[in-house]
């Protein structure tokens, strides 16, 4: 199952010695299927919200195997789109495109956590409505949440006092030998 959406990356103009700018996505919205697959389209420059690029040929697909992360992130107090980005090399750039692209989005917080294990840069943006709502019936069919197992605890007050209680076979009684 999947769906075709687009993501904006912003970029902000930093008053900072050690960075110029700051990149990172802001927004997804759901797009018609197929179009300006793969491209970066300018919207707007604003001095004080920053540079804005909508990059489309994107989707959202859901696998079962990962219906656990969907029901996580949807039964969060914020439910994010994960959108893993890079920055490109000055030679990969295109006359006057971001220097930021994504790379790929998902709405699974297990992947997303994977990602940026594996040292990825990673953000959360708001999940529009529209999107909840294409997820949530997938999510309700699929995910099956684990049986509780019952737990043994351990009692260490227990285990010390049949360590110190001499059993029927113990010489206790025996004098030492050495």
């Amino acid at each position: 199952m999947a769906l075709n959406i687009s993501i904006v990356m912003q970029r902000t103009t930093l008053a900072n010695p050690w960075a110029a700018e700051r990149w990172e996505p802001v927004a997804v919205a759901i797009e018609p299927t197929g179009e300006n697959g793969g491209h970066a389209i300018f919207l707007h420059d604003d001095a004080e919200a920053g540079t804005r690029w909508r990059c489309t040929g994107f989707a959202l697909e859901l696998h079962r195997s990962e219906a656990e992360g969907y029901h996580l992130n949807l039964t969060a107090p914020a439910p994010m789109v994960f959108v893993m980005w890079r920055m490109l090399e000055p030679e990969a750039m295109e006359e006057g495109g971001p220097a930021a692209r994504p790379v790929l989005a998902t709405v699974s917080y297990n992947e997303a956590a994977r990602m940026l294990d594996g040292g990825e840069q990673v953000d959360g943006v708001p999940m529009p409505a529209s999107i909840r709502e294409w997820m949530g019936p997938f999510v309700a069919a699929h995910y099956k949440p684990e049986p509780k197992r019952k737990v043994r605890r351990r009692d260490p007050l227990r285990d010390e006092a049949s360590e110190r209680t001499p059993g029927p076979s113990s010489s206790a009684d025996e004098p030492r030998r050495e």
